[in-house]
């Protein structure tokens, strides 16, 4: 078995250095990946995807304005007194669990050139390992592993592992877009396909397919490497995806080949603000505490606007 393939992964880098301006003026003093779905913050859901799959060691790239971030993962010694005082145990589970998570770091990306350049600032955390990248935007349902499934690919057949999902051809423009082929060797996971070729946000009848890359990458430490020589490209931003081309291109090369695999579990888009409101409607509705009475509120609202 070739030694890239060997490492157990356990690094999960969260970049989370966003300015967020879609979502202004809330995100104005707030980091965007601290607004609540629900009432649980974007950053936390992420943060348990990762630990669900046995990445404990999370790495998270900041920038200014960012605190509130470290200090929802942190204790919060007078909340959890006062909890306790009045013996609210349930709140206080709540507020301890967020700290209890996993092993979290910091880093800042200081000048924001792009997820790329995000990424290449955690390679003093993460050496020479193959890691994880999840990006705030995407929420995974827990019901779907997908990261469990791209975890044992990249067992299977090395290299890095990418998120695919397929999308209408008119919005493929949005995402990063993947030319796949057939597999040449083998692997035990459904919905597996070789990565031939990587687009940035294509232009309308460019795209090579209507695969769009999603916010969950397995990445070989190789890849910093070709971070350090990847030029800015789309948005003047150096990109992941043009480092990902990069290494789709070497075949069998040490540290070479990406795989994609082909996810059509529940993803919940809270990237932009009528995905973001559709996102908590959806977890609303699922839960049992809320659920049943928001469902009826949900229902009897619908019908009073249709009738109107």
């Amino acid at each position: 078995m070739p030694a890239h393939r060997s490492f157990h992964i356990t690094k999960a880098v969260v970049p989370a250095a966003g300015l967020g301006t879609r979502f202004l003026p809330a995100t104005k003093a707030t980091p965007k990946e601290m607004l609540p779905v629900v009432d649980t913050p974007a950053i936390q859901y992420v943060v348990e995807e990762a630990v669900a799959a046995g990445l404990t060691d999370v790495l998270m790239v900041t920038g200014r304005n960012k605190r509130p971030l470290e200090d929802h993962f942190d204790r919060a010694y007078e909340l959890e007194h006062a909890l306790a005082a009045k013996g609210d145990v349930e709140r206080l589970k709540l507020v301890r669990e967020s700290s209890e998570l996993a092993a979290i770091h910091y880093v800042r990306q200081g000048d924001p050139r792009g997820l790329g350049h995000a990424v290449s600032c955690a390679r003093p955390h993460v050496g020479n390992e193959p890691f994880a990248v999840l990006l705030g935007d995407d929420l995974i349902d827990p019901r779907d592993p997908l990261l469990s499934t791209m975890l044992r690919v990249r067992r299977e057949l090395g290299g890095s592992v990418v998120a695919l999902i397929e999308v209408d051809p008119t919005q493929i423009h949005l995402y990063g877009c993947a030319a796949v082929a057939p597999l040449a060797e083998g692997t035990s996971e459904p919905g597996v396909v070789r990565v031939t070729d990587l687009v940035e946000k294509p232009e309308a009848g460019t795209a090579p397919s209507n695969f769009a890359v999603i916010g969950r990458y397995l990445l070989d430490p190789s890849v910093f490497d070709v971070l350090e020589q990847t030029q800015p490209g789309r948005g003047g931003e150096i990109q992941l995806t043009d480092a990902l081309r990069v290494l789709a291109g070497r075949e069998s090369a040490e540290g070479g080949t990406v795989h994609g695999v082909l996810f059509s579990g529940r993803r919940y888009d809270t990237g932009d603000r009528a995905d973001y409101l559709r996102a908590i409607v959806k977890l609303a509705c699922e839960r049992d505490d809320l659920g049943p009475e928001f469902r009826a509120w949900l229902r009897s609202y619908v019908n009073e606007e249709m009738q109107a």
